[in-house]
């Protein structure tokens, strides 16, 4: 028994070191070991990206955004004939709080009978629809923000998807409620369909936890501007469809509890609660975000450490490798491949991969192209063999903004000129090599590598030295992943 204690300690011990680090370097393609991962991944993400702080900004996005909404709820349900439905819904949901529901109420109908008057006719309709997409544009910022997204959608995209988004949200859930309505009625008032009745009850008690489970998977398949796969979407909206039922059941009983607060708040008692639920049910939402980030990017993320804080020396190289496989994919006659592609194929952070072809796009060294189901590859912008490694040293370093700081050319422009000189020997230094000859491994020999079979450094000018051998191993590693059974493509 005295030695049990200790051997089990140190089992645990060794257990949370796997789960936080071993798992990294696994490269077992098993259930548990891409649970692991999935978790993990989703709690770094969770804890490292700020949620927190990102779901208390959507909150107050979403409070200045409350009375336009039911506004434009109560409007659409108006025209449907279902206003007093949606009321008694949102009475059911604070049972504590008629009276503060009553003000918001008046509220809302003093915006409608505004809007409907004069001049503040179009005024209002506007206002009311750019507070609306604001909600849903900072929403997409963040997912995008989760995603490693650099781009947005234009503007014109963005106003037309989100004023169709808050134009057809209010007719579902009208018509939802409709159809609950009818269902119900149609049942109890015909007794040739009694027997149904415990089948349409316990349609309508599910209903609500579908109907968050869709809207939760389309989110995460819709808002990101970038291909998601609807396997992930799905598995990550019924996580969250859960929690938001917990933490809804939670707040509807909670408003009990709120009563004894009106002495001292009012009517505006159930104001506290209502704000730790919305960050709630904002945090609920974004982990859903991560977690569909992660369960599609598991097997790139093979890595340790903070991106953001690594230093330039060490993403300068990575520029270099990133570029080569590019241009000397392109030069050989191969296929371009997309972000997660070169993340896997050449052991490299996904998340370094999509800052550096960004920036590489941005200096107008790569073009973006389609390759296959929206997804997005790199191909060379310029002449492969025109680009020397000073070039790309000087396409990189010229990045961002310069100039901004008033007279600072005029009070160092010594020490300038002297730094300018260092930078311009070391690109004419770097002009001798072009970036086609710099030597990179193939897929599979670094595939070797990491599975010890040749831990031998690459010799140089690997593309160049059997084009046939690189594009049959190209051709292999291409069906791996096209494969279903590849780690890249199953959860």
């Amino acid at each position: 028994m005295k030695n049990a204690i200790p051997k089990l300690i140190a089992k645990a011990k060794q257990a949370y070191i796997f789960c936080t680090v071993g798992v990294w370097r696994s490269t077992h393609n098993t259930m548990g070991v891409r649970l692991v991962k999935t978790l993990n991944l989703s709690v770094r993400s969770f804890l490292d990206r700020g949620l927190q702080m990102k779901s208390a900004s959507l909150t107050y996005s979403c409070i200045i955004a409350l009375v336009p909404a039911l506004a434009l709820l109560l409007a659409i349900s108006r025209g449907f004939g279902f206003q007093d439905i949606i009321q008694s819904s949102l009475y059911s949901y604070f049972p504590a709080q008629h009276k503060a529901l009553e003000t918001g109420m008046k509220f809302v109908d003093s915006y409608l009978k505004e809007a409907n008057n004069g001049v503040f006719v179009g005024v209002g309709i506007v206002l009311l629809l750019w507070t609306l997409v604001s909600l849903l544009s900072t929403v997409e910022e963040t997912f995008n923000n989760i995603w490693d997204i650099k781009k947005d959608r234009t503007i014109y995209q963005k106003v037309t998807d989100y004023i169709a988004i808050c134009l057809l949200v209010p007719v579902l859930m009208v018509c939802s409620s409709g159809v609950s309505i009818f269902m119900s009625t149609i049942v109890q008032n015909n007794m040739r369909l009694a027997f149904l009745s415990p089948l349409v009850n316990i349609a309508l008690e599910t209903a609500p936890l579908v109907l968050a489970w869709l809207a939760f998977s389309l989110a995460y398949f819709l808002i990101p501007n970038t291909k998601v796969n609807i396997k992930y979407a799905m598995i990550s909206g019924a996580v969250c469809a859960i929690a938001f039922q917990i933490i809804e059941l939670l707040f509807v009983n909670g408003q009990i509890y709120v009563s004894k607060y009106n002495a001292i708040y009012g009517s505006f008692a159930f104001l506290p609660l209502l704000l730790v639920w919305m960050q709630l049910s904002w945090l609920v939402m974004l982990f859903g975000c991560v977690l569909t980030y992660s369960l599609q990017n598991i097997f790139a993320f093979n890595f340790l450490g903070d991106v953001s804080t690594i230093s330039h020396d060490y993403r300068r190289k990575v520029y270099f490798v990133v570029t080569s496989v590019i241009f000397q994919r392109f030069h050989n006659g191969l296929s371009p491949l997309s972000r997660n592609d070169i993340s896997t194929l050449y052991d490299l952070p996904i998340r370094l991969v999509g800052d550096v072809t960004y920036a590489l796009h941005e200096a107008g060294l790569i073009n973006n192209v389609q390759i296959k189901d929206d997804v997005i590859g790199y191909a060379p912008a310029i002449d492969p063999a025109s680009l020397s490694a000073g070039d790309l040293l000087r396409r990189i370093d010229s990045l961002g903004d310069s100039g901004f700081i008033p007279r600072f050319n005029d009070i160092y422009p010594s020490l300038i000129a002297i730094v300018d000189d260092w930078n311009n020997k070391a690109w004419n230094v770097a002009d001798s090599t072009k970036i086609i000859d710099l030597p990179i491994p193939s897929p599979q020999q670094i595939k070797d590598i990491l599975s010890d079979k040749a831990p031998v450094a690459p010799k140089s000018h690997v593309f160049q030295k059997s084009k046939t051998t690189t594009s049959e191993s190209d051709k292999k590693i291409r069906n791996e992943l096209d494969n279903p059974q590849h780690p890249n493509n199953v959860f």
